[in-house]
């Protein structure tokens, strides 16, 4: 195309720019630029109003205590911006068909009708207008709640500056400032981050090879009642996890649990369970191994399984030991397998909320620390930032720092699977 060409071709196209549907209307899509030009008219007189409010709720959240509710105008300006992203990609789409149009335009092609327009834009784009029910559902009851989340982390939010009696502030940095500033909040922050990321490596590994064991023994070709066997370790699997950790609470009872009684048989003295730092904090490693053993010998089990006896004859025919086949045959195809499951469960176990609640609360008590007990992950100190001290803006800061880890495990995870790789 000449420069004049490119020239005609802007200028058509910053019609659409200056007012929706112009371009169109000019390279003769009458129909299309009404509608277009339409839209733009009633975004102006209807949508642009509630969204200069929603804009100025979310800069200032409110001007005067009793009248506005700093978090209602929070929900609502984040509102008004996944709606303003939402109207400035139909602005963007605008423009660009804009710029299609006016090159057939000016190479003198005859301008599609309505009905042709519609057909074209349906054959590409009907996966898109399938997906957008789900999409904007998501955006709506997913993406907004974790905005707003992460949105609070940079607002005064706590029990003194709670709407509607008293406005929010944004404090831009000032809570992480705190949490790692504060000597009282930064010990209780390093103590809880640390124990975070023993229990989370630790839990994994432990069921693994627990797991891993219990499916090596069981693939012994010449165990009998080998189907019985697999049936009695599922069933840990089988039993709501809510029921197993209640019921692991009632065992491990320094008082009256089954488990010390059993100790006490043997002439041993009562463990404090979930009174001790130290051992609640093995009992919370022994109850995580009892619920997640049995997927992770399934797991391995099936990947066992699956490897070739090729592969075990020509190792035996080279010499190689057991221990040598163990070391260099067999787990490394079954990690091969599972890696990408085991990552994801690092993650889960990052946030395992429900076992810390239900087993030991997230005690015992430990002195000096702000809120979190002896077991508290960031997760269930978060929970009690929330709901004991009404520290909304920290429970907020650190569920931002939880969430950064953790999704970038989720992404590293993604990226390596082999669906990503062929999209």
């Amino acid at each position: 195309m000449s420069r004049g060409g490119r020239l005609k071709r802007g200028a058509i196209t910053s019609l659409s720019v200056l007012c929706m549907g112009l371009g169109q209307f000019v390279t003769g899509e009458y129909v299309k630029g009404t509608l277009f030009a339409a839209v733009h008219v009633l975004l102006l007189v209807f949508v642009v109003p509630l969204l200069r409010h929603s804009w100025w709720g979310l800069i200032t959240l409110g001007t005067e205590a009793g009248r506005d509710h700093s978090t209602f105008l929070l929900v609502q300006g984040l509102l008004g911006l996944i709606v303003t992203v939402l109207l400035g990609l139909l602005y963007i789409g605008n423009i660009k068909d804009a710029h299609t149009q006016a090159k057939r335009f000016l190479e003198g092609k005859r301008a599609d009708s309505f009905l042709q327009s519609l057909k074209r834009f349906w054959i590409s784009g009907e996966a898109y207008l399938w997906l957008s029910p789900g999409t904007l559902l998501v955006l709506f009851v997913a993406v907004l709640p974790v905005f707003f989340g992460m949105s609070l982390a940079f607002t005064s939010y706590d029990l003194y500056h709670s709407p509607p009696a008293n406005l929010v502030r944004w404090v831009g940095l000032q809570n992480f400032s705190d949490l790692f500033g504060i000597k009282s909040w930064r010990g209780t922050m390093f103590s809880v981050l640390k124990w975070n990321i023993v229990w989370a490596v630790v839990s994994t590994i432990t069921a693994f090879a627990f797991g891993f064991g219990i499916a090596l023994l069981l693939n012994q070709k010449n165990l009998r009642f080998r189907t019985f066997f697999r049936t009695a370790f599922i069933l840990p699997w089988a039993m709501p996890s809510f029921i197993s950790a209640l019921v692991w609470t009632g065992l491990l009872n320094t008082s009256f649990g089954v488990v010390n009684q059993v100790l006490g048989s043997f002439g041993l003295q009562p463990i404090p369970w979930l009174s001790n730092v130290m051992w609640a904090r093995v009992a919370l490693i022994i109850v995580n191994i009892w619920m997640g053993f049995p997927f992770q010998m399934v797991l391995c089990l099936g990947v066992l399984q699956s490897i070739p006896q090729d592969l075990y004859e020509a190792a035996r025919v080279d010499g190689a030991t057991d221990a040598q086949t163990f070391w260099h045959l067999t787990l490394p195809s079954v990690l091969y397998s599972v890696a990408p499951l085991l990552v994801l469960q690092l993650g889960g176990n990052f946030n395992n909320f429900g076992l810390i609640y239900l087993l030991t609360g997230g005690g015992p008590t430990v002195f000096g620390n702000r809120g979190a007990g002896g077991t508290d992950l960031l997760i269930s100190w978060m929970y009690k930032l929330t709901f004991n001290l009404h520290k909304f803006n920290y429970a907020a800061a650190v569920g931002l720092m939880i969430f950064i880890p953790v999704a970038l495990i989720s992404i590293h995870n993604l990226r390596q699977t082999r669906s990503f790789k062929e999209g």
